[in-house]
């Protein structure tokens, strides 16, 4: 609310009010928080490309430049002004090509880069009014689509010069591990060479264990995980909430041997941390109060650890994200903050 003066000394006072915020920073514009978010990526886009080579390159690469594509064409139908430069679709890309196995066949990327932008974000009216994560929308119609290109052979290239591509992932691992275990094919204490090998702590937290080239190193998700939470582009709730959520569903579910992994290396492993700190904290489709940010992190946390241990599927990040993205509405609605002075009475 301001006052403006009046030319006439007798006349009252004009006030011309206005929804808050009345003061706002400038720098931390949507094209500022992108750019930090692909500075983020950073760490973790060098070691996919240590680890993996050229095919993490191809992978990221193709989503991207289908991603950009895909919203210049979008902005060009609709008859709107070119959007590229705010780099929103280049981080889905980057997001979607780390979530994607680096085995992928170049269309299952492009598929998904598509359906990202097009029915993830601009359907529902672009930057700022969807629902749903666009790089998950993507993520998941392409791995419902094609569950063989997508699925456990897409991580394992025989014969390949580079060793960590002919081994299976440590989920896929502790998935069938966890079957046979209830099978009765297997003991508790009859552990595989190649389950301890999955489970071995160092390999999982640096990053030279099989996956999709952004879940492969912990260290470097929580080193861009913690920059983006001192920017303050990401809320640090989120990934507060989804972490302790997540060590204590699975810390349980090892305790009742459902699972060969401690609490600690489910947190490490797979996209957890990549959900965490990169997907779940998307400003658009995450709550506004902090307290809803909380149990949203929350929520996330103990629906990807339900899904890895009762589904058919070792990774359960893009589902729990999804769902939780659904039931944003509501926590925004149950978790208000009370204005300050008291609820507004009712007239």
């Amino acid at each position: 609310m301001t006052q403006t003066a009046s030319t006439n000394e007798n006349a009252p006072p004009a006030w011309h009010v206005a929804p808050s915020p009345h003061l706002s920073d400038t720098k931390q514009s949507t094209r500022r928080m992108m750019i930090d978010v692909l500075i983020a990526l950073a760490p973790a886009l060098a070691v996919s490309v240590l680890v993996f080579h050229w095919f993490a390159v191809v992978q990221v690469g193709i989503c991207v430049l289908a991603c950009v594509a895909t919203e210049a064409v979008c902005n060009r139908v609709r008859e709107q002004a070119f959007s590229i430069g705010d780099y929103s679709a280049a981080v889905t890309g980057v997001i979607l090509g780390l979530s994607l196995p680096w085995g992928a066949p170049w269309f299952v990327g492009v598929l998904g880069s598509v359906i990202a932008i097009a029915l993830g974000k601009v359907v529902f009216g672009g930057l700022g009014f969807n629902i749903f994560n666009p790089a998950m929308v993507g993520r998941a119609f392409v791995m419902l689509s094609f569950a063989k290109e997508l699925g456990a052979s897409a991580y394992v290239v025989m014969h390949s010069n580079l060793e960590v591509l002919t081994q299976a992932t440590p989920l896929t691992i502790a998935k069938q591990f966890a079957a046979d275990l209830a099978a009765g094919n297997v003991t508790a204490f009859g552990q595989t060479a190649q389950l301890e090998r999955a489970q071995e702590f160092w390999p999982l937290f640096i990053g030279q264990v099989n996956g999709s080239p952004g879940e492969t190193s912990a260290l470097a998700l929580l080193v861009g995980g913690l920059y983006l939470c001192f920017r303050r582009a990401a809320a640090w709730e989120i990934p507060a909430g989804m972490l302790a959520a997540g060590f204590v569903c699975a810390g349980l579910a090892h305790w009742t041997d459902l699972t060969p992994f401690t609490a600690l290396r489910h947190l490490i492993s797979g996209s957890f941390l990549l959900g965490a700190f990169f997907i779940a904290t998307d400003p658009v489709t995450s709550p506004v109060p902090r307290m809803g940010r909380f149990l949203f992190g929350v929520g996330v946390g103990v629906f990807t650890v339900l899904i890895r241990l009762f589904s058919g599927y070792p990774e359960g990040v893009m589902f729990a994200v999804l769902l939780m993205n659904a039931a944003v509405p509501l926590l925004n609605r149950w978790t208000t903050p009370t204005p300050l002075g008291g609820a507004v009475p009712a007239k």
